[in-house]
């Protein structure tokens, strides 16, 4: 690594610790709490990965992701999902154009061709529709008519969901969930942080957010983070725990195999150790600890971890499971 190489990353290593007070400063304008949301939101994006995010409805969740593209000046299209919402709606179709002379065949890109795509709602639509999605978040890409065309980077989709229990919902294919880096959990605020957005909203109008970062830097960011040191035995601790989700017979955990049907895979050690690495960076240190992975073993399991009639019968919910997963699994253990 030459000099410049060197002090550009150690320029972008500064401004990753600075984000959290500078960005917390401008959300804190239109969005009152959800702290730890926006800590895992704002890790996704520094990681570049997807992220759902799950609520009911008036919770803030479209007015936080909207927030977030104008921090980082980034082109933000939403995508309302109904139930009769086609694929070409979300990618693009072709269409005729020309005079009667001289006709051809034009794409027209649909509003996947943006840095940040709020998929709102993606659980009322069809599973046809939200498969249309999986190209674009994994590859990149979108393909229309045997063409191939690349998205723009940065490219970001936050998915909303309304709880599945919730008339008119369809549950999204695992395939699709296991795409996206996080699962972030929006609940009720506290009284007093209720109180205080209903007074903010019903008396003048929100202060605009302002831009903190571009999308070049976001670009950086990326590399950035995946530069980041961590130590063999955290990304081992990482390993573990997604392991030890799974249910089989060589599974030492009873609970596990009473209450689960299908565990996490690869993509969530990896997204545990890849979210570990920003999160580092936004407190202020070059290295990952085992810290980091547990704070983001939720996020990272939640939509990963299929529980069976059994748990559901017996109130048992996934975050419940997660708390027993990392009192269970050790830090440091024997090869």
């Amino acid at each position: 690594m030459n000099n410049e190489t060197f002090e550009a990353e150690r320029q972008a290593v500064e401004q990753i610790k600075g984000a959290r007070e500078r960005i917390g400063a401008e959300l804190s304008k239109v969005i009152i709490g959800q702290q730890d949301v926006i800590e895992h939101l704002l890790i996704a994006v520094l990681s570049g990965g997807h992220c759902l995010v799950t609520g009911a409805p008036g919770l803030a969740k479209t007015l936080l992701v909207k927030s977030l593209a104008q921090l980082f000046d980034l082109k933000f299209q939403r995508i309302q999902f109904t139930p009769d919402l086609m694929p070409a709606d979300i990618t693009g179709t072709e269409i005729l154009q020309g005079t009667e002379q001289e006709r051809r065949m034009v794409f027209v890109k649909g509003p996947i061709f943006a840095n940040m795509i709020l998929a709102d709602e993606i659980n009322r639509t069809p599973p046809k529709t939200q498969a249309a999605m999986l190209e674009a978040m994994q590859e990149h890409h979108v393909t229309a008519a045997g063409v191939g065309y690349e998205l723009h980077e940065p490219f970001f989709v936050f998915a909303t969901q309304n709880p599945i229990e919730m008339e008119g919902t369809y549950p999204l294919p695992e395939a699709q969930l296991d795409r996206f880096m996080f699962n972030v959990s929006i609940g009720y605020l506290p009284e007093d942080d209720e109180v205080a957005v209903v007074r903010q909203t019903t008396t003048v109008e929100p202060q605009a957010v302002a831009k903190v970062f571009s999308g070049e830097d976001l670009v950086r960011f990326h590399a950035v983070v995946r530069r980041v040191p961590i130590a063999e035995d955290v990304v081992r601790y990482a390993v573990r725990i997604a392991a030890a989700s799974r249910p089989s017979p060589d599974n030492p955990l009873g609970f596990i195999n009473e209450w689960v049907t299908w565990g996490a895979g690869l993509r969530a050690s990896q997204y545990m150790v890849l979210g570990a690495k920003a999160r580092a960076l936004l407190y202020g240190r070059a290295h990952v600890n085992f810290d980091d992975i547990r704070a983001l073993a939720y996020p990272v399991l939640r939509h990963r971890i299929l529980i069976n009639y059994r748990a559901e019968a017996e109130g048992v919910v996934v975050d419940s499971i997660v708390d027993r997963l990392l009192k269970s699994v050790k830090e440091h253990s024997a090869r």
